[in-house]
């Protein structure tokens, strides 16, 4: 277990509550014609996502594009977080998230699942209808999954069902994994804001850190794949 779980079972109460009254878009997740001919990144997720308490540039999608401009990659990325938002609410949403189109997804959903108890089997297949939905629109869309985890004060049956469903639904759907979105940041007070879950701006580069290897492999790869059509992701 990471240091995520040194976290009590009453902060993690009082942020449920935080996040279940946010309903707010960041300011940069509503989608838009796509107007050029980059690559698009949709981030379907929650308050970490949409950086809670923080400049949207400060969240972690924003320093994943600094990233990929850096690394002279054709994308642009898409918050479309969404404070309290669950892998229900993703399900919802994922065509509206979409509908300025979508060559790459990470769905970086569940935390919030977790805390208010929602079964893992359910997170699983809210997750699997999100992917499902979103080759659905495009079949060659890349998929990325974010993985999370709960504190072990909610359980050992619970904390290892949860913790299992991500890695088992990448391999299932073919999809990239960040094993642990929340990686370093977890339950460590001086990369957290006073809530104790909300990552800082600090927090947030560490974010951008565990997402990115993942992601530029598959951006890397899907070039690849543009360019021979007859290569296979991951292949």
């Amino acid at each position: 277990m990471t240091s995520f779980g040194r976290l009590t079972f009453l902060t993690l109460t009082c942020a449920v509550g935080v996040l279940w009254g946010g309903t707010a878009l960041a300011a940069n997740a509503i989608p838009a014609k796509k107007e050029d001919a980059r690559g698009r990144i949709v981030i379907l997720g929650d308050s970490l996502t949409a950086g809670y308490g923080l400049e949207p540039q400060q969240a972690y999608p924003a320093l994943l594009q600094k990233r990929i401009d850096d690394a002279g990659l054709p994308y642009e990325v898409v918050n479309a977080g969404i404070s309290g938002d669950t892998t229900a609410g993703g399900l919802r949403r994922i065509d509206w998230a979409m509908r300025g189109g979508a060559d790459v997804l990470v769905v970086a959903l569940g935390g919030n699942d977790g805390l208010r108890g929602v079964s893992p089997k359910q997170t699983e297949e809210n997750i699997r209808g999100i992917v499902k939905r979103a080759r659905e629109k495009n079949p060659a869309i890349a998929v990325v999954i974010a993985g999370m985890q709960m504190p072990a004060n909610l359980g050992p049956q619970f904390v290892e069902a949860f913790s299992k469903l991500f890695p088992s639904l990448a391999k299932e759907t073919n999809a990239a994994l960040v094993p642990f979105l929340l990686e370093g940041v977890g339950g460590i007070a001086a990369l957290n804001q006073p809530d104790r879950i909300h990552p800082t701006a600090e927090g947030q580069r560490k974010l951008a850190d565990n997402v990115w290897p993942v992601l530029e492999r598959t951006l890397k790869e899907q070039q690849a794949k543009a360019a021979d059509p007859t290569r296979s992701l991951g292949g």
